[in-house]
């Protein structure tokens, strides 16, 4: 079997079975579950897998809801991720309900209409990219370590190909003062509250000093209980981001360094509490990505105008981009509408949300099609990626 020729049979087996992939979509947009609550989201995801064949590890690296589906035992090693939890309150609003029904219908796809020798196949379960723990686990416990190739799509407003993530700690500080009545004995307390307030204002004066695309941003867990107790605690939680691990982890030492100023000023005792799961930048791979752009050439799709360095945010997909090539092309849902709110998550299950689904299987599909019968390509794309 030619490649052209594969490549009809994956659009034609996509397009069969597009009720199916669709439905597993709404399936997850109507049972929505928070970050390692997936337990629903996941067993859907890996029962279908194993009904079609693939070889299925639930609860992997410590994490009951990660999974690994296995097809294929020899040939280049392809990984397919299907991300699956969402937002606290918001449900689906940053689409993984798009991106783990399009993963699913890919690997499926490819399952069917390839040879059983031409490669392995994997798909990645991966829990909890809202909060940064699920690739970053999965990364550390091994999961990954013999795939070569990783992909996924992610629902948007535009179709492009590239767009730039910023790398991301995240830091906890807890201000621990001295209760005391507010009115009447004001001079026997220290305010653990004026601590984190002092925190936030050396971090406000520090913005003015940070290179454009940095990003220092907080709120307060912790406040107090009455108007009238002087905060024993307090706390506050940032997310510091950049473009680049060395500058993240300088600005990272100043945010620290303000909050120790903040201690120091208001007579607190501090609490550092650092997140180790540090997500990465995505390291952008241009032939990995020029091949999925010629996919969707081959499908009659064009790109949207975009800029890949706006609007950045971050994500556990820059861990695995650090360790293997990697693409994480967007596939559109609706014009204008922004990810993280009600309108983003109800465009999900639009007929364009649907169309997406349809869209970023068949993409990924004749993606790896390519990359599995072309070995040329692949060491093309592993050359740039070494260097």
């Amino acid at each position: 079997m030619d490649l052209e020729q594969i490549k009809q049979e994956l659009v034609a087996f996509v397009d069969a079975r597009r009720d199916d992939f669709i439905h597993v979509s709404e399936e997850l947009f109507h049972n929505p579950e928070t970050g390692l609550n997936e337990v629903r989201s996941a067993a859907l995801l890996a029962d279908r897998l194993e009904a079609e064949g693939f070889r299925v590890a639930r609860g992997v690296a410590g994490l009951p809801t990660a999974f690994r589906a296995d097809s294929g035992e020899k040939g280049p090693t392809v990984g397919i991720i299907a991300e699956m939890d969402a937002l606290p309150g918001l449900g689906h609003a940053c689409g993984h309900n798009v991106i783990a029904a399009a993963a699913l219908g890919a690997a499926i796809a490819l399952r069917r209409v390839l040879p059983a020798d031409a490669a392995r196949l994997v798909v990645l379960g991966t829990p909890a990219e809202e909060i940064g723990v699920g690739k970053v686990e999965m990364i550390r416990h091994g999961i990954f370590d013999d795939v070569e190739f990783a992909m996924m799509v992610h629902p948007s407003s535009r179709r492009y190909v590239i767009k730039h993530y910023l790398g991301l700690a995240k830091i906890r500080f807890v201000f621990l003062g001295k209760p005391a009545h507010a009115a009447a004995y004001p001079e026997e307390g220290i305010n653990a509250l004026d601590g984190v307030i002092q925190a936030f204002n050396a971090v406000n004066a520090l913005r003015q000093q940070l290179r454009q695309d940095v990003r220092v941003h907080g709120i307060i867990p912790e406040g107090g209980v009455a108007p009238n107790i002087i905060p024993e605690r307090a706390s506050a939680f940032f997310y510091v981001r950049a473009d680049d691990m060395a500058e993240l982890e300088r600005v990272r030492e100043r945010v620290i360094a303000c909050a120790r100023g903040a201690a120091t000023a208001t007579g607190c005792r501090l609490e550092i509490e650092e997140d180790p799961r540090v997500m990465a930048p995505l390291k952008v791979n241009y032939r990995f990505s020029d091949l999925y752009a010629e996919q969707l050439a081959y499908l009659g799709l064009e790109l949207s105008e975009s800029r890949p360095d706006r609007n950045k945010g971050s994500s556990d997909i820059g861990n695995v981009s650090q360790i293997m090539p990697t693409i994480h092309p967007h596939v559109p849902i609706g014009e204008g509408i922004n990810i993280h709110s009600d309108a983003f998550a109800r465009a999900t299950v639009s007929a364009q949300g649907k169309a997406a689904v349809v869209e970023g299987a068949t993409a990924l599909a004749l993606t790896a099609a390519e990359l599995i019968a072309r070995p040329e390509l692949r060491e093309e794309i592993l050359c740039e990626f070494r260097r």
